[in-house]
């Protein structure tokens, strides 16, 4: 009865690093894409002064203006938040899988972060117009992504067979999360839209015209149209598309990695 909680405790361990592991590579790979989604998401249309004209025009104009690591503006935050975040996110999923018999189917670095942050809440303080403003937005990002990106990609990896050449079993897993993490991005845009709306810069200074996740969607739909709430799926799919299957890989080949170096630990 001893060893129960030390091997509950080295599995979730093993979550726990395997889960923060793939966030953190994911961001890093992917964060460029991420500053090129909000970009297009915080425009307000072609009479934006600094509205964009495709992808491209966007990558080169980051580029040409702020240099290489103009990709990586913002990236601290993320890192800082996401990392625990994923692998808390990975620990969670596993526990409540077990929790409720999971039911499946059939066979730029910026430095001033900190300073950024001590501006937010010396200006507006720690509540919903301060450093959680979109707050509200941000939950139904994330809840409406997850519920679609784990609900698919672990009921479709049971449903396809499994693959006895690493290779293709690693395409096979690529290719579920790749798909998982692109449905989830369609579903979720609008939300990320508000989000992006409500913390970016209003459209006129010192008036907050973007206060709440579900009035910013009614607005930005009746002034822009329907279109405008997925404004940046382009990028926001090739960042979490790719970025999705990225995450899960590196979850569990960590993983995997972690309990076969227990298993042989304990085998000698």
């Amino acid at each position: 009865m001893a060893r129960q909680p030390r091997g509950f405790l080295q599995e979730a361990s093993h979550q726990v690093v395997a889960g923060g592991s793939a966030g953190l590579v994911e961001i890093c790979l992917m964060h460029p894409l991420d500053v090129v989604k909000t970009r297009f998401q915080i425009q307000r249309g072609k009479t934006d002064p600094t509205s964009y004209k495709s992808l491209g025009d966007c990558f080169r104009t980051i580029f040409q203006r702020e240099g290489l690591l103009g990709f990586y503006k913002g990236i601290l935050p993320p890192i800082l938040a996401e990392t625990p975040k994923r692998a808390v996110k990975f620990f969670t999923f596993e526990q409540y899988k077990k929790l409720l018999g999971y039911a499946s189917l059939p066979p730029g670095l910026q430095p001033s972060s900190f300073v950024q942050a001590q501006q937010i809440i010396k200006t507006g303080g720690l509540g919903s117009q301060g450093l959680n403003k979109g707050l509200t937005a941000t939950l139904g990002r994330h809840g409406v992504f997850n519920m679609v990106y784990f609900g698919f990609y672990f009921n479709v990896k049971n449903i396809l067979p499994v693959n006895k050449d690493p290779n293709l079993e690693f395409l096979r897993k690529f290719g579920i999360g790749l798909v998982s993490g692109t449905i989830a991005s369609i579903i979720n845009i609008p939300f990320d839209v508000a989000k992006s709306r409500i913390q970016g810069p209003q459209p006129v200074p010192g008036e907050i015209k973007y206060r709440t996740c579900f009035k910013t969607m009614a607005t930005v739909y009746k002034e822009e149209g329907f279109l405008a709430l997925y404004k940046g799926l382009l990028p926001k799919i090739m960042r979490l598309g790719p970025g999705g299957a990225v995450m899960l890989l590196v979850y569990e080949y960590v993983y995997a990695w972690l309990q076969d170096a227990v298993n042989h630990k304990e085998h000698f």
